[in-house]
């Protein structure tokens, strides 16, 4: 039996190839950059306002001191204007607005709210200074924010909306990511039922449901295969043959993976050549996890425990981690919290425990290990806003002490 560490060794070991393809920016949510992205141009690409006010030439100010002078408003540029191509003469100012373009021959900006009007503000023909106004006060310089060629986007970085706002900003129409993983997934068990009145011998089709709900956030495209019944061990084996000559890139099951009578996963995987495989872990919940990779090609196979939240488990910590790793993202982080709660595990075990999240008044992270830590109880996963994985090698974790946290329904790119 394999620790989670040499496990998670296995599936790096076991990568598969993904493609790239091109995709509009503005529909780029959630996907994962598969080259650098660089800035097409510099930005802003002009001199602007970064106020409404006033725009003069600041060495028109240098001998002012205590007495007025007077500055002759001679036009009005907005945002959208095409460059002033007036003349502007000593002493005069041009009235303009935020993100408009300044004229090449001023060079400083006076907020409206600092300006004193002649003869007043409704018919104002002048603005009154009295005072050395600074060279650059107020300007956005050409390429202040980003340089023509500067790198925008890394390689491997899961675009989120401030990234579409940048991309959209800069013009950038089209962008090369990764293709998203093609997961076809089977439920497994005579006691699996799509109805929703169920016997007291019916189990219905959760895991389906929730796996499916994870794709937007874990980055994949899902298929339900059905439901494979306890005698039909061999569909399983002819729906792995067809697989290989599709674009399913990975076999998803649920169920079916331990080791009872009926438990038909394993056995038919190994009817196949694998380069990478390991069955069971010493993790909780999840102990029975299976992956396989077909040898000499681009497929793979997880199989899941069939009990809800080891199924939930163990696609948090071994199937995401391997989407991640597919599409190029860098390994995901932990974040750490104080722990509020004593809890005791078997010393050789990892453990992924359901527990609430929350902040002390100073704004300290602190975290609960919740009651209620059997893999078919959803009272404590419906409680709870956060995995928290307990390592190997030691099994008293004590208050006080500092662990490592998860969330269970994305990743954890939000703090990283």
């Amino acid at each position: 039996m394999k620790s989670y560490i040499q496990a998670i060794k296995i599936l790096k070991d076991g990568k598969i190839k993904i493609g790239n393809e091109f995709i509009n920016s503005s529909n780029c949510l959630n996907r994962v950059s598969s080259v650098n992205i660089y800035s097409s141009s510099d930005y802003p690409s002009a001199n602007n306002s970064s106020f409404d006010g006033y725009a003069i030439k600041s060495s028109d100010t240098i001998n002012l001191k205590k007495k007025l002078q007077k500055f002759k408003i001679v036009g009005t540029i907005a945002a959208g204007n095409k460059p002033l191509k007036k003349k502007i003469k000593k002493f005069q100012t041009v009235e303009i607005m935020t993100g408009a373009l300044i004229p090449k021959s001023l060079d400083t900006i006076i907020p409206i709210e600092q300006i004193n009007f002649y003869p007043n503000k409704k018919n104002a023909k002048y603005i009154l200074l009295n005072k050395k106004i600074s060279k650059f006060d107020n300007v956005r310089f050409k390429g202040s924010d980003y340089k023509k060629g500067e790198l925008l986007i890394s390689k491997g970085t899961i675009l989120q909306s401030n990234h579409i706002l940048a991309l959209k900003t800069l013009g950038i129409k089209k962008i090369k990511v990764k293709k998203k993983p093609n997961i076809l997934f089977f439920s497994t068990g005579n006691e699996i039922t799509k109805k929703e009145k169920i016997s007291d011998w019916e189990v219905r089709n959760s895991n389906c449901h929730y796996i499916h709900s994870l794709n937007q956030n874990f980055l994949f495209n899902f298929k339900d295969g059905g439901i494979l019944r306890d005698n039909q061990s061999q569909k399983f084996k002819s729906h792995i043959s067809k697989m290989l000559n599709s674009k399913i890139d990975l076999i998803i099951t649920s169920g079916a993976v331990s080791a009872g009578k009926f438990d038909f996963v394993p056995k038919i995987i190994k009817n196949f050549k694998l380069s990478n495989y390991f069955k069971s872990v010493l993790i909780r919940p999840g102990k029975p996890i299976m992956f396989a990779k077909i040898k000499g090609k681009s497929k793979v196979i997880f199989g899941l425990p069939g009990n809800p939240i080891s199924s939930a488990a163990c696609f948090r910590f071994f199937v995401y981690p391997y989407l991640r790793s597919l599409l190029g993202i860098k390994e995901e982080i932990s974040f750490k919290a104080i722990l509020k709660n004593e809890f005791i595990k078997k010393k050789y075990f990892t453990r992924f425990v359901k527990s609430k999240l929350s902040t002390t008044k100073n704004g300290k992270l602190e975290v609960h290990i919740l009651k209620g830590q059997e893999s078919f109880r959803i009272k404590s996963f419906i409680q709870s806003n956060i995995w928290v994985m307990l390592p190997s090698g030691k099994s008293k974790f004590k208050k006080g002490e500092t662990v490592d946290c998860f969330f269970p329904n994305h990743s954890n790119k939000i703090l990283s």
